[in-house]
Protein backbone atom coordinates (compact mmCIF):
# COMPACT_ATOMS: atom_id res chain seq x y z
CA UNK A 1 0.00 0.00 0.00
CA UNK A 2 2.90 2.35 0.73
CA UNK A 3 4.33 1.58 -2.71
CA UNK A 4 0.99 2.37 -4.35
CA UNK A 5 0.62 5.68 -2.53
CA UNK A 6 4.18 6.68 -3.45
CA UNK A 7 3.88 5.73 -7.11
CA UNK A 8 0.45 7.37 -7.45
CA UNK A 9 2.24 10.71 -7.39
CA UNK A 10 3.88 9.78 -10.70
CA UNK A 11 0.59 9.38 -12.59
CA UNK A 12 0.25 12.04 -15.30
CA UNK A 13 -3.43 13.03 -15.59
CA UNK A 14 -3.25 14.84 -18.93
CA UNK A 15 -2.79 13.83 -22.55
CA UNK A 16 0.83 13.62 -23.61
CA UNK A 17 -0.11 13.28 -27.28
CA UNK A 18 -1.45 16.07 -29.47
CA UNK A 19 -4.76 14.42 -30.32
CA UNK A 20 -6.35 11.04 -30.96
CA UNK A 21 -5.39 11.53 -34.60
CA UNK A 22 -1.85 10.77 -33.47
CA UNK A 23 -2.92 7.39 -32.02
CA UNK A 24 -2.48 4.57 -34.54
CA UNK A 25 -2.53 1.54 -32.22
CA UNK A 26 -4.27 0.56 -28.98
CA UNK A 27 -3.20 -2.53 -27.03
CA UNK A 28 -5.43 -4.56 -24.76
CA UNK A 29 -3.74 -5.98 -21.66
CA UNK A 30 -5.08 -8.79 -19.49
CA UNK A 31 -3.92 -11.60 -17.20
CA UNK A 32 -5.46 -14.94 -16.26
CA UNK A 33 -4.26 -16.86 -13.22
CA UNK A 34 -4.66 -20.62 -13.11
CA UNK A 35 -2.92 -23.33 -11.09
CA UNK A 36 -0.40 -20.91 -9.64
CA UNK A 37 0.62 -19.40 -12.97
CA UNK A 38 -0.09 -15.99 -14.47
CA UNK A 39 -0.67 -15.84 -18.22
CA UNK A 40 -0.43 -12.29 -19.53
CA UNK A 41 -1.59 -11.26 -22.98
CA UNK A 42 -1.07 -8.03 -24.88
CA UNK A 43 -2.91 -7.63 -28.18
CA UNK A 44 -2.16 -4.60 -30.36
CA UNK A 45 -4.97 -3.43 -32.64
CA UNK A 46 -5.02 -0.65 -35.22
CA UNK A 47 -6.94 2.42 -34.11
CA UNK A 48 -9.67 3.12 -34.95
CA UNK A 49 -10.05 0.19 -37.38
CA UNK A 50 -9.38 -2.51 -34.74
CA UNK A 51 -7.41 -4.78 -37.10
CA UNK A 52 -4.83 -7.07 -35.48
CA UNK A 53 -1.28 -5.65 -35.59
CA UNK A 54 0.69 -7.68 -33.04
CA UNK A 55 0.26 -9.82 -29.95
CA UNK A 56 2.29 -11.63 -27.33
CA UNK A 57 1.80 -13.78 -24.25
CA UNK A 58 3.95 -14.71 -21.29
CA UNK A 59 3.55 -17.22 -18.48
CA UNK A 60 5.30 -17.15 -15.13
CA UNK A 61 4.66 -18.40 -11.57
CA UNK A 62 2.54 -16.21 -9.31
CA UNK A 63 4.71 -14.87 -6.51
CA UNK A 64 2.24 -12.60 -4.68
CA UNK A 65 -0.86 -13.67 -2.73
CA UNK A 66 -4.39 -12.66 -3.66
CA UNK A 67 -5.19 -9.42 -1.83
CA UNK A 68 -8.03 -7.18 -3.08
CA UNK A 69 -6.64 -3.82 -4.17
CA UNK A 70 -3.14 -5.27 -4.68
CA UNK A 71 -3.79 -7.40 -7.76
CA UNK A 72 -1.24 -5.47 -9.82
CA UNK A 73 1.55 -7.05 -7.78
CA UNK A 74 0.37 -10.49 -8.95
CA UNK A 75 -0.08 -9.49 -12.58
CA UNK A 76 2.60 -6.93 -13.44
CA UNK A 77 5.63 -9.26 -13.76
CA UNK A 78 3.91 -11.38 -16.42
CA UNK A 79 2.64 -8.25 -18.21
CA UNK A 80 6.17 -6.87 -18.42
CA UNK A 81 7.41 -10.20 -19.80
CA UNK A 82 4.71 -10.14 -22.48
CA UNK A 83 5.53 -6.54 -23.38
CA UNK A 84 9.16 -7.47 -23.98
CA UNK A 85 8.02 -9.95 -26.65
CA UNK A 86 6.06 -7.40 -28.69
CA UNK A 87 7.47 -6.31 -32.03
CA UNK A 88 5.26 -3.19 -32.03
CA UNK A 89 5.19 -0.52 -29.34
CA UNK A 90 1.55 0.53 -28.95
CA UNK A 91 0.58 4.17 -28.74
CA UNK A 92 -1.93 3.55 -25.97
CA UNK A 93 -2.65 0.73 -23.52
CA UNK A 94 -6.11 -0.39 -22.41
CA UNK A 95 -5.73 -2.50 -19.28
CA UNK A 96 -8.41 -4.90 -18.06
CA UNK A 97 -8.72 -3.56 -14.52
CA UNK A 98 -9.02 -0.26 -12.74
CA UNK A 99 -6.56 2.59 -13.00
CA UNK A 100 -7.16 5.74 -10.96
CA UNK A 101 -10.51 4.33 -9.78
CA UNK A 102 -8.76 2.61 -6.89
CA UNK A 103 -8.72 3.21 -3.12
CA UNK A 104 -5.15 4.53 -3.34
CA UNK A 105 -5.52 5.90 -6.89
CA UNK A 106 -3.07 3.37 -8.29
CA UNK A 107 -4.71 0.31 -9.77
CA UNK A 108 -3.17 -2.01 -12.34
CA UNK A 109 -3.98 0.41 -15.18
CA UNK A 110 -1.82 3.05 -13.51
CA UNK A 111 0.92 0.60 -12.58
CA UNK A 112 1.30 -0.67 -16.14
CA UNK A 113 1.21 2.83 -17.61
CA UNK A 114 3.77 4.25 -15.17
CA UNK A 115 6.07 1.24 -15.40
CA UNK A 116 6.12 1.32 -19.23
CA UNK A 117 5.76 5.12 -19.42
CA UNK A 118 2.96 4.83 -21.97
CA UNK A 119 -0.52 6.38 -22.12
CA UNK A 120 -2.86 3.93 -20.41
CA UNK A 121 -6.54 3.50 -19.57
CA UNK A 122 -8.05 1.34 -16.84
CA UNK A 123 -11.18 -0.49 -17.91
CA UNK A 124 -12.98 -2.27 -15.07
CA UNK A 125 -15.84 -4.72 -15.50
CA UNK A 126 -17.21 -4.21 -11.98
CA UNK A 127 -17.12 -1.52 -9.31
CA UNK A 128 -14.09 -1.55 -7.00
CA UNK A 129 -14.56 1.67 -5.04
CA UNK A 130 -16.73 4.79 -5.14
CA UNK A 131 -20.32 5.75 -5.85
CA UNK A 132 -22.20 6.78 -8.97
CA UNK A 133 -25.70 7.33 -10.30
CA UNK A 134 -26.94 4.86 -12.88
CA UNK A 135 -26.22 6.11 -16.40
CA UNK A 136 -28.99 6.29 -19.00
CA UNK A 137 -29.90 3.15 -20.89
CA UNK A 138 -28.51 4.32 -24.24
CA UNK A 139 -25.00 3.71 -25.55
CA UNK A 140 -22.70 6.60 -24.62
CA UNK A 141 -24.57 7.49 -21.44
CA UNK A 142 -22.21 8.12 -18.54
CA UNK A 143 -22.09 9.30 -14.95
CA UNK A 144 -19.23 10.35 -12.73
CA UNK A 145 -17.64 7.81 -10.41
CA UNK A 146 -16.71 9.55 -7.15
CA UNK A 147 -14.83 8.55 -4.02
CA UNK A 148 -14.29 10.80 -1.01
CA UNK A 149 -15.52 13.79 -3.01
CA UNK A 150 -13.12 13.22 -5.93
CA UNK A 151 -14.05 12.17 -9.46
CA UNK A 152 -12.00 9.01 -10.02
CA UNK A 153 -13.56 7.66 -13.19
CA UNK A 154 -16.67 7.22 -15.31
CA UNK A 155 -19.47 4.68 -15.33
CA UNK A 156 -19.94 4.28 -19.10
CA UNK A 157 -22.71 2.53 -21.02
CA UNK A 158 -21.16 0.99 -24.13
CA UNK A 159 -24.28 -0.78 -25.44
CA UNK A 160 -27.98 0.01 -25.18
CA UNK A 161 -29.46 -1.60 -22.09
CA UNK A 162 -26.29 -3.52 -21.20
CA UNK A 163 -24.38 -3.33 -17.91
CA UNK A 164 -21.90 -0.42 -17.96
CA UNK A 165 -18.12 -0.52 -17.56
CA UNK A 166 -15.85 1.62 -15.40
CA UNK A 167 -13.29 3.76 -17.18
CA UNK A 168 -10.48 5.63 -15.46
CA UNK A 169 -7.15 7.10 -16.40
CA UNK A 170 -4.04 5.01 -16.09
CA UNK A 171 -1.25 7.37 -17.11
CA UNK A 172 -0.57 10.20 -19.59
CA UNK A 173 -4.23 10.64 -20.57
CA UNK A 174 -7.20 12.63 -19.31
CA UNK A 175 -10.56 11.17 -18.41
CA UNK A 176 -12.64 12.61 -21.29
CA UNK A 177 -10.15 11.19 -23.79
CA UNK A 178 -10.13 7.82 -22.02
CA UNK A 179 -13.93 7.75 -22.27
CA UNK A 180 -13.86 8.53 -26.00
CA UNK A 181 -11.31 5.80 -26.71
CA UNK A 182 -13.21 3.20 -24.69
CA UNK A 183 -16.50 4.01 -26.40
CA UNK A 184 -14.98 4.11 -29.86
CA UNK A 185 -13.33 0.71 -29.29
CA UNK A 186 -16.56 -0.86 -27.99
CA UNK A 187 -18.17 -1.54 -31.34
CA UNK A 188 -20.48 -4.52 -30.99
CA UNK A 189 -20.00 -5.73 -27.43
CA UNK A 190 -19.98 -4.39 -23.90
CA UNK A 191 -16.19 -4.58 -23.63
CA UNK A 192 -13.86 -2.61 -25.92
CA UNK A 193 -12.30 -4.74 -28.64
CA UNK A 194 -8.69 -4.53 -27.31
CA UNK A 195 -9.87 -5.87 -23.93
CA UNK A 196 -11.88 -8.65 -25.57
CA UNK A 197 -8.90 -9.66 -27.70
CA UNK A 198 -6.61 -9.73 -24.66
CA UNK A 199 -9.20 -11.75 -22.72
CA UNK A 200 -9.17 -14.41 -25.44
CA UNK A 201 -5.39 -14.47 -25.73
CA UNK A 202 -5.03 -14.80 -21.95
CA UNK A 203 -7.41 -17.77 -21.97
CA UNK A 204 -10.23 -16.04 -20.09
CA UNK A 205 -12.82 -16.63 -22.83
CA UNK A 206 -12.98 -19.24 -25.62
Amino acid sequence: MRIQRRLAARVVKRNTFESLDAVDTVAGVDVSIKRGEARAAIVVLAYPGMELVDQSTAVRPVEFPYVPGLLAFRELPAILDAYEELATQPDLLMVDGHGYAHPRRFGVGCYVGVELDLPAIGCGKSLLVGEHRAPGARRGSRTQLKHKGEVIGTCLRTRDGVKPIYVSIGHRIDLPTAERVALRCARRYRLPEPIRAADRAAGLVP
